[in-house]
């Protein structure tokens, strides 16, 4: 997997590591005119020209190795880039069922804190222990060929240092791991308090919420620094070792030295060589150790990845099904489901374009069956209902009838285990997604409205809407006054969650928003649960306007928004137990009877 990410910068990648081969290589060096450096002034030779290359070597060193480290830590930094562009796409294309079974906070951190360690693994790890290991290499032949004897002291202690390293290993790789899933949980739980901060401060919680956050911290912490001990042992192991192989060395070469069998200058270039195997050993443990760590959030990281998510959206959004002409959308644009007048059906027709399909869409739902998951109860039994293209058409019974799951089912949020649901006739799985949904409008039941200015809001679902346009949305839904209120106008920030508008204006940026996409298919869930009765009924007449060239489907509790639907959908315990119009279901159907006596509409408007 990390070489997935590490491909597409495999040749600068390969640069730095080349660089730090090349400092690695200069830095042996120096051990040999070290000698020979020593050499000459116990022979009484000039040692200007050794001096001189003595300098170069150290210059070339420091330059070269200042060089590939930034090359190095610059494609670490581009390899998290990466993989924060790559872990934060996929995020985005998460199938609704697969993120309300994660914590929102802990795939944040995936996205944060797990992406970050790649630096650490792509430069300490893969060209550390690249690196490292050849110049480990290198240094062990240069080191057999100065002086084979004190070589094999040597890897005799680095054997024993290896044994122990072979031990902690392990451990680092569970701790890391282990640690980095307490920082998903305390990122998952300050995102439950921050996303209801004020339910919290109402409830008089925060000092339970304080200790559960405290706790959670807390279990972070002792999961790092029992990462941090075993790192710490794995690196001091690695240091004691070369201490041990120095002081080794040093007394086997004294007495070498005292019986003749080698020289002064054999013993301190060997001795230069002990010294600079101390980097690449550590390097290489230090890899092995970050690698540890970054497996751990490889794993997570790969995990995250292993959800389902819908496919990836093509960029058309036109609206065309996948693999249909105009002839499906023609037959449903004119479908004889429901009357609709002859001229109002010539001219849908007429509208209608294979490229990019105008007009009121269709729906229908053939039996379908659906529960949000395999141990919970289903919310629809076989619901069974058609929409023709064009009028308002409303869902209304109890509370967890399933007439929110509709909507659900037809922005394809899930998919039903069994049944159909269609569009202009054509079943919802085999529409291109984007498509799909540049099709609909939907306001859903808490309106949410994003960070950032009133237009990004505005703008969100079409973004290249002109002024014009903008302006005539913001009329019909009655937010011109409130934009005139504002003081930076549609460049006002709404705040976290728009926090700044009151509940019925979100529901009304919520409903522009909609209607700026010029969807053929509008759905409306709740959409004036907050609205005062002045602006309830100028929306109610706005949708009825729009209901003239477009399909709403409206969901409602309070029957007086949808009296003068053209069909009213009852649903009751997931089923659909009545169609009809409010004057037909107040005469035919009790439950609708009992709801509407219950708000006062038992008779027809």
């Amino acid at each position: 997997m990390l070489l997935g990410y590490v491909r597409p910068h495999r040749w600068t990648l390969l640069a730095g590591a080349l660089l730090s081969l090349v400092t690695g290589a200069t830095g042996l060096l120096l051990p040999l005119v070290a000698r020979g450096l020593i050499e000459d002034l116990s022979d009484d030779r000039p040692i200007t020209g050794a001096l001189l290359l003595l300098s170069v070597l150290v210059l070339a060193n420091a330059a070269l190795g200042a060089l590939g480290s930034y090359v190095l830590r610059r494609t670490a930094e581009s390899v998290v880039l990466g993989a924060r562009r790559a872990l934060s796409s996929y995020l985005l294309r998460l199938r609704i069922s697969a993120v309300d079974r994660s914590e929102p906070g802990d795939l944040m951190a995936r996205v944060t804190s797990d992406t970050t360690l790649l630096r650490e693994v792509t430069t300490d790890s893969l060209v550390g222990f690249g690196t490292g290991g050849l110049t480990l290499l290198a240094t062990v032949v240069l080191m057999g060929v100065v002086d084979p004897v004190l070589l094999g002291v040597t890897l005799a202690v680095i054997v024993v240092a290896g044994t122990v390293l072979g031990v902690i290993v392990p451990r680092i790789n569970r701790a890391s791991r282990q640690a980095q899933d307490a920082v998903g949980v305390m990122g998952a739980s300050l995102e439950r308090v921050l996303g209801s901060l004020r339910t919290v401060k109402a409830a008089g919680a925060e000092e339970r919420e304080e200790r559960a956050l405290h706790a959670a911290a807390e279990e972070s912490w002792r999961q790092s620094v029992r990462a941090a001990k075993w790192s710490a042992a794995a690196g001091n192991t690695a240091g004691l070792a070369m201490q041990s192989a120095f002081i080794t060395v040093l007394a086997v070469g004294g007495a070498r030295v005292a019986t003749g069998a080698i020289s002064v200058a054999t013993l301190v270039a060997f001795l230069l060589y002990v010294f600079y195997l101390m980097s690449p050993i550590q390097q290489v443990v230090g890899a092995v150790v970050q690698y540890q760590s970054g497996a751990a959030a490889l794993s997570r990281i790969q995990e995250t990845l292993l959800l389902p998510a819908e496919p990836a959206p093509t960029g058309t959004g036109t609206g065309t099904p996948v693999g249909a002409d105009a002839v499906p959308a023609r037959k449903a644009a004119v479908d004889p489901v429901d009357p609709v007048d002859p001229v109002d059906a010539v001219d849908a027709v007429e509208q209608l374009d294979p490229v990019a399909p105008e007009g009121p869409a269709s729906l229908s739902f053939t039996e379908v069956r659906f529960r949000y998951a395999d141990d919970l109860p289903y919310v629809h039994h076989g619901v069974t209902f058609e929409v023709p293209p064009r009028g308002m058409t409303a869902f209304v019974g109890p509370s967890g009838a399933g007439k929110t799951t509709v909507f659900s089912l037809v922005e394809r949020f899930y998919e039903p285990e069994s049944g159909t649901v269609s569009v202009d006739g054509l079943p919802v799985p085999d529409w291109e997604l984007d498509r799909l949904r540049a099709t609909i409008g939907y306001v859903e039941q808490d309106a949410p409205v994003l960070s950032g200015t009133l237009r990004d809001n505005l703008l969100l679902g079409r973004p290249d809407a002109d002024e014009e346009t903008v302006r005539h949305v913001l009329e019909t839904t009655r937010l011109d006054g409130l934009v005139g209120r504002l003081p930076l106008g549609l460049e006002t920030l709404v705040g976290h969650r728009g926090t700044k508008l009151s509940g019925g204006e979100r529901q009304r940026v919520a409903i522009a928003r909609a209607l700026l996409r010029r969807p053929r298919l509008l759905l409306l869930d709740e959409a004036t649960s907050q609205l005062d009765a002045v602006n309830e009924a100028a929306l109610r007449d706005t949708v009825a306007e729009v209901a003239r060239t477009t399909t709403v489907l409206v969901v409602a509790h309070r029957l007086s928004t949808v009296t003068s639907a053209d069909r009213i959908v009852v649903m009751d315990a997931g089923r659909v137990r009545a169609v009809g119009t409010h004057r037909e279901l107040v005469a035919g159907d009790p439950l609708y009877a009992e709801l509407a006596a219950t708000q006062f509409l038992a008779t027809a408007p």
